[in-house]
């Protein structure tokens, strides 16, 4: 055992270099800079907004528009010019964006049912995400005058029924239904919650696998281009457990990078998707419906992630050794790198259940699908195919580790080779 332990050490001292420090560091410092760049202008959407007006009619009704637009958090600033072009030049050399123009004579054609166009400006200075708020803008001013008008017309010709039924005069009540549990609530919001509870794990997943398995394959590759294997072959230790130390090791180190990771992206998701809350009314429905993780689908989830891990780094143990140096180690990974891609955006953007059978049978094969699809599996209460994506994982990762243990055990692991590329002469 001390021999094993060792040898692990040793393994993973090898693993943890300062440029793995350094890229996990800048990672992390990376992410929150963006995160809270994107909180800042999304953060604008919700603020208060800044929009100048040009007032031509200064009339009631204009009157009441501005302050519809002052209820709806807008920010008013009047300009005292006389006519458009002058309204245009004065908002460029004050470096603002939004210009809003109410026609003169406006009130009386809304009164005779024929209004004038009112007018809206937004100046680009650039293309970037920030500068789409604009448009953002543009459009909650419209809706806010519109709302207003309507409402007021309504007011006036039909003074004893509420405008809110005139424009809506059908009701609907939303029900979420999740197997035998039922409640009424907006499936956007549940699905806002979920989402935010589950989006980052096959993220983060992708990132593990990938990473772990190119550092067990990148070790091993490295070792027979430099000749080491062939002496750590010859210490008085089993070879299966210098394949299990060189797992083991790097699902070690994959495990704290991806921890890491999982910290940066957090902060990186918190900014585009704000901090979702289920207070209230969505708190509510997430407890009826029961969509909250609990001890045991965390148990169930980190087997399965845990089994991935271990499959992936069984088969780039098999890829190193199948490789003649670093550089081939690097094209040996492009076909576990498909493997893991594949499951991770057909799971992402379709439903397993929709897919064809032949295609079907192709992704549940790939033993990388199940951690994918656990997270809104074990959320929904689908315990079936997560148990058996674990039992059929565990299948994998014997063989595989059968057949590297029987390389490992003979003198072919010093001679086995792919060449990628490359005429065998």
């Amino acid at each position: 055992m001390k021999k094993f332990l060792n040898l692990l050490r040793k393994e993973i001292k090898e693993l943890i270099t300062v440029q793995l420090i350094v890229s996990l560091a800048f990672t992390i410092v990376l992410f929150y800079f963006i995160g809270n760049i994107a909180r800042s202008e999304m953060s604008k959407v919700q603020g208060v907004k800044d929009v100048s007006v040009l007032d031509l009619d200064q009339s009631d009704l204009s009157g009441e528009i501005l302050r519809n637009l002052a209820f709806a958090n807008f920010r008013i600033n009047l300009l005292d010019v006389n006519n458009k072009d002058m309204a245009i030049d004065k908002v460029r050399k004050e470096n603002l964006s939004l210009l809003l123009v109410i026609p003169s004579g406006f009130a009386d054609s809304v009164s005779n049912f024929q209004p004038k166009e009112i007018e809206t400006y937004v100046f680009v200075r650039s293309f970037s995400v920030g500068s789409s708020i604009n448009s953002e803008l543009v459009n909650q001013i419209i809706v806010s005058i519109n709302n207003y008008l309507s409402d007021n017309i309504l007011k006036n010709k039909v003074p004893d029924i509420s405008p809110s039924i005139l424009k809506n005069p059908i009701k609907n009540r939303s029900f979420i239904v999740v197997k035998d549990k039922v409640a009424e609530g907006s499936i956007s919001d549940v699905n806002n919650f979920v989402t935010s509870q589950t989006i980052f794990i096959p993220i983060i997943l992708m990132m593990i696998l990938v990473y772990s398995s190119q550092m067990v394959l990148s070790a091993i590759a490295m070792e027979k281009q430099d000749k080491t294997l062939e002496t750590l072959l010859t210490v008085p230790i089993s070879r299966n457990h210098i394949v299990i130390a060189k797992m083991l090791a790097s699902g070690l180190v994959g495990l704290v990078s991806a921890g890491i990771y999982m910290i940066g992206f957090r902060f990186y998701m918190g900014g585009f998707m704000g901090n979702i809350s289920t207070s209230g009314q969505v708190s509510e429905v997430i407890e009826k419906l029961n969509l909250r993780f609990t001890p045991n689908t965390y148990i169930f989830l980190g087997i399965s992630l845990f089994l991935a891990i271990l499959c992936a780094l069984a088969l780039a143990t098999i890829l190193g050794v199948l490789s003649e140096d670093l550089r081939s180690a690097q094209s040996a990974s492009l076909p576990l790198v498909f493997l893991v891609l594949i499951p991770y955006f057909l799971t992402m953007f379709s439903d397993l259940n929709t897919l064809s059978l032949p295609l079907k049978i192709i992704v549940l094969a790939i033993p990388f699908t199940y951690p994918f699809l656990a997270s809104q599996n074990l959320i929904l209460g689908n315990y079936s195919i997560v148990i058996y994506g674990i039992l059929y994982m565990l299948f994998v990762f014997v063989v595989l580790v059968f057949i590297a243990g029987r390389i490992f055990s003979t003198d072919k692991v010093l001679t086995m080779k792919l060449r990628f590329g490359r005429k065998v002469r």
